[in-house]
């Protein structure tokens, strides 16, 4: 019998123990847990607002080569790449003659050996006539005269020939039309065509064919376009720094130059085309047509006290923020701001470099176990 009393109490105290137990965990588990809130300081730092314009670095001057007459290339003497001056050989032509007109220049030669052989007939005639005195000086001189003309009527025939059947003349080889050259000097982006293709000859009437692309690659432009929300802002004269897409290490300075007056619009917004001067490059090699993106700087603060946008809170449009001014406790205070780049904000007064800010943002942090 004793022994069923001790077994009982010590099963009524284990008992209690347990019961104790679960109602001191349940308690502490109840208890709602402190917010431990983080904090911030505001940090000196250059801040930069700007936008971004797309676009592409061309040549400023890209001059398309065409020949002065129609007909089949003979020869090529560019390549891509290849650096040409004003006046070199870019291609040879030649010339497929028109049958109406060379039976036209035929027909003026033939007529012109005519006249030449009729004025030489008067001519000697009167040379004999004029020696024995039956005509006068002057009557001889008008005959020796209308002989030379002759003459040169039949070379301009025969130049004229030559032209029609060849694009030249033998008085005319150093002006031929059949040598293509460049009219400026740079490098050749491109020559579309190949020898025995055909050309034609730039008029009123069609734009001509063309041989070769010539550009100085040491004046390059950026071309882009800006939204009209952003295009108020900018201003000739501002200096743009450039991504290419084929030189994403790289960046490029270049100064703004030219606002288009009129915008376009493009799937369904307003853009203004914008032309910049690329600053030359002495160690990179920029090739026409290299697409690029700008970043356009509208406004600038050096060295200035920063805090991040997200501790700023609101009340109407006015900003406020949370200082610590003891452990976990904050005080408001007001604030004004400057200049914001999209992620940290230029604050002008209500804190100071040594300020913890409260971030409202912060999801609760228990505190550490003890």
């Amino acid at each position: 019998r004793a022994m069923k009393k001790v077994l009982g109490i010590l099963g009524a105290l284990m008992f209690a123990a347990v019961v104790l137990a679960t109602g001191v965990f349940l308690h502490k588990k109840s208890q709602t847990r402190p917010v431990v809130y983080q904090t911030a300081s505001p940090v000196t730092t250059d801040l930069v607002r700007k936008t971004v314009a797309t676009g592409a670095v061309v040549p400023r001057k890209e001059v398309q080569i065409k020949p002065l007459i129609s007909g089949i290339i003979e020869e090529l003497y560019v390549e891509p790449g290849q650096i040409v001056k004003q006046g070199d050989m870019v291609a040879k032509v030649r010339v497929i003659p028109n049958m109406v007109s060379l039976s036209s220049a035929e027909s003026r030669l033939n007529k012109a050996k005519i006249a030449l052989g009729d004025a030489e007939r008067d001519y000697l005639r009167s040379k004999n006539l004029v020696a024995e005195g039956t005509i006068s000086a002057a009557d001889f001189q008008r005959s020796e005269i209308a002989w030379e003309q002759a003459k040169e009527d039949l070379k301009g025939a025969q130049d004229n020939l030559d032209i029609v059947r060849k694009g030249t003349s033998a008085r005319m080889a150093t002006a031929s039309t059949t040598v293509v050259r460049a009219t400026i000097g740079g490098t050749v982006l491109e020559v579309p065509l190949e020898v025995g293709n055909s050309v034609i000859e730039s008029n009123n009437f069609n734009d001509g064919t063309t041989i070769a692309s010539i550009a100085d690659l040491d004046d390059l432009i950026f071309k882009g376009k800006v939204d009209e929300s952003e295009v108020g802002k900018i201003r000739a004269g501002m200096e743009l720094e450039l991504t290419i897409g084929a030189l994403p290490e790289k960046r490029v300075r270049a100064s703004l130059e030219r606002i288009a007056p009129k915008g376009v619009e493009e799937n369904g917004a307003i853009q203004f085309e914008i032309r910049a001067a690329v600053a030359p490059q002495k160690d990179m090699l920029i090739r026409a047509n290299y697409s690029a993106s700008a970043d356009i700087v509208l406004e600038k603060r050096e060295q200035v006290l920063a805090l991040d946008e997200g501790l700023l809170q609101f009340e109407g449009e006015k900003p406020f923020v949370e200082v610590e001014t003891a452990p976990q406790k904050f005080e408001r205070r007001e604030i004004e701001t400057g200049l914001s780049d999209g992620i940290q904000i230029e604050i002008v007064s209500g804190l100071t470099a040594t300020d913890k800010v409260k971030n409202p943002n912060t999801d609760a942090v228990p505190p550490k176990a003890q």
